[in-house]
């Protein structure tokens, strides 16, 4: 069933945009901290009394580090950069999420926020390669990630899905098949992202 393009979620993007939406047992997404120093204090406060204990900034245009170590000292950030501009994702990034994610794992207890600027594409195409990692089915981890957080596009799942069976060394045949199956899943789940995009820069504007 196709999402409604004009379902409610889109107009109220701003206000998911900087949301902590649990998409996996341990695992959230969401979009970075606000521009205003007290108010992103806020916001790490907030990350602390949700249990984050690791961040993954997946922005290539900013790095919040110095604030978080200001203020979440506990909290292990990893800054793997990266564009939004609608080309492929690199093999190596998504590897060094992996790693990242892996080794969060492995230290117990961890609760892992993946971010990026606007909680769109970027993060949740990571999230979605963690997950596919972690042993989950591509389509149930899209469904996952759009249940939790409806301003999801995650424009870069087919790069997650090539890196994932790449890693693998999966049959030629069954990477095909899961990449028919994003492409049924993105055209079944289409949402309005201009509109998602053009409403948080207006908010952000209006700040």
């Amino acid at each position: 069933m196709a999402v409604n393009r004009t379902a409610p979620h889109v107009q109220a993007a701003p206000d998911w945009q900087r949301r902590l939406c649990v998409v996996a047992d341990g695992l959230i997404v969401s979009g970075d901290l606000d521009p205003r120093r007290p108010k992103a204090i806020n916001q790490v406060a907030g990350w602390l009394a949700a249990g984050v204990t690791d961040v993954i900034d997946v922005r290539g245009e900013w790095s919040d580090e110095e604030l978080v170590a200001e203020f979440a000292p506990s909290i292990r950030y990893r800054h793997l950069p990266t564009h939004d501009n609608g080309g492929a994702q690199s093999d190596a990034w998504f590897a060094a999420g992996v790693t990242a994610a892996r080794a969060a794992q492995g230290a117990g207890n961890s609760r892992v926020l993946v971010h990026c600027h606007m909680g769109i594409n970027r993060a949740p195409s990571m999230a979605l390669r963690i997950m596919l990692d972690r042993g989950w089915d591509v389509v149930e981890a899209l469904d996952a990630i759009r249940a939790a957080r409806p301003i999801a596009a995650i424009a870069y799942a087919a790069d997650a899905v090539a890196h994932h069976h790449r890693t693998l060394g999966s049959t030629t045949a069954l990477a095909d098949r899961d990449h028919r199956r994003v492409r049924v899943w993105h055209r079944d789940n289409d949402i309005d992202v201009s509109t998602v995009i053009r409403l948080i820069r207006k908010a952000e504007a209006a700040a």
